[in-house]
């Protein structure tokens, strides 16, 4: 089993800083790509950032030069560093994974984190 564990979220006001955190632990073999979702109510789950195996990062258009994504490998650990908040950065944020474990290293998946609320408000 893969578990993705998340932290990080909370209540920050307009222009603050928050840094969420996504631990893949359990039978992995390999992670082909991780990063972070957001969804806020009534809208879909987009894409925020993510990093594949090779170190390719990507940015949705709404968060280049505010958010960065980092990682570490050995500790199969990404960060999403989050700074100049605005309101409309309030949603759900998910940890994605696309992971080879050691049973089905064939077979690679998607886990998902349970979600983190950041609220961005005065």
């Amino acid at each position: 089993q893969v578990q993705l564990v998340e932290s990080g979220g909370g209540l920050v006001q307009p222009g603050g800083s928050l840094r969420l955190s996504c631990a893949a632990s359990g039978s992995i073999f390999s992670i082909n790509a991780i990063g972070w979702y957001r969804q806020a109510p009534g809208k879909q789950r987009d894409v925020v950032a993510a990093i594949t195996s090779g170190g390719i990062t990507n940015y949705a258009d709404s968060v280049k030069g505010r958010f960065t994504l980092s990682r570490d490998n050995a500790k199969n650990t990404v960060y999403l560093q989050m700074n100049s908040l605005k309101p409309e950065d309030t949603a759900v944020y998910y940890c994605n994974a696309n992971i080879k474990t050691r049973s089905s290293p064939w077979a690679p998946r998607d886990y998902w984190g349970q979600g983190t609320q950041v609220t961005v408000s005065s």
